[in-house]
């Protein structure tokens, strides 16, 4: 089968993207998902993403891993937004449905996507350490700035840990960079290697920086990751009722086009 790609990224996170409106790759194995995301054989990618026919939205987002586990990405429904754009789905403005529901967005001029995540409520605080569920599952630990972290390793201490192993969770170290500015490192579960960015991690991070601050949410908490900046707004939020009107924003962008036959 020929298969016909886009290759996107945001921050660093990237994606083999699918046009799939005509139904043309329903039938796409997870073998061959986990082939064109391999980076020695396949295309490479951290995760591969299928736009396809919603009956009710403008486009639905079925996400992949590079595993080929399912789940939600920020990132990847960014470079979505932007990846429908370019092919006529839409214009500036969006609704399209995903794996944890229905999801706003809009792309400006200069190809910065700002996606509405959905309400938080489960937010739970493990001695000094976050969990929370941010369209995927995060767990995130706060570290001093100058404290050297071996992501991979104390990712997998955790998502392969007891309490996480059956289900797998992403891990986050988070660092306080000054007033409402803070920088990130993410482990990912499916891709399960540290990824340069993380879109539900980076709100998870932002939504913990909150919680333990108690600092003024009205205004943008600015976050750094390896391969990029994002910032996160909420419009809403109280430690009872948790989090809502909650927008990640940053850049999506279209890296090149190519066809691969499987």
């Amino acid at each position: 089968m020929e298969i016909k790609f886009s290759k996107y990224q945001g921050t660093g996170n990237d994606f083999v993207m699918l046009d799939n409106m005509s139904g043309r790759y329903d039938d796409l194995s997870i073998d061959e998902i986990r082939f064109l995301c391999d980076r020695k054989f396949g295309v490479g990618a951290d995760g591969l993403i299928k736009l396809s026919v919603s009956e009710t939205h403008d486009f639905e987002v079925e996400y992949f891993n590079a595993d080929g586990s399912q789940s939600f990405c920020g990132n990847g429904a960014r470079c979505s937004v932007a990846f429908a754009k370019s092919i006529g789905i839409i214009k500036n403005q969006t609704s399209f449905s995903a794996i944890d529901g229905v999801h706003k967005a809009e792309i400006s001029e200069n190809g910065v996507v700002k996606l509405e995540m959905l309400k938080v409520s489960k937010f739970m605080q493990l001695n000094d350490d976050y969990i929370t569920e941010t369209g995927s599952p995060h767990y995130v630990r706060f570290y001093e700035p100058d404290d050297t972290v071996d992501i991979v390793a104390f990712g997998k201490s955790i998502r392969y840990s007891e309490m996480f192993k059956e289900e797998g969770i992403n891990v986050n170290a988070l660092y306080v960079e000054g007033d409402n500015e803070i920088r990130v490192l993410t482990y990912e579960r499916g891709v399960e290697d540290e990824t340069l960015s993380c879109g539900t991690g980076v709100t998870a991070c932002a939504l913990a920086y909150i919680y333990r601050t108690e600092s003024n949410f009205n205004e943008p908490i600015v976050v750094h990751t390896k391969g990029g900046s994002l910032s996160v707004e909420v419009g809403d939020f109280s430690k009872q009722e948790g989090f809502d009107d909650i927008w990640l924003s940053g850049p999506a962008k279209h890296v090149f086009d190519g066809i691969v036959t499987l």
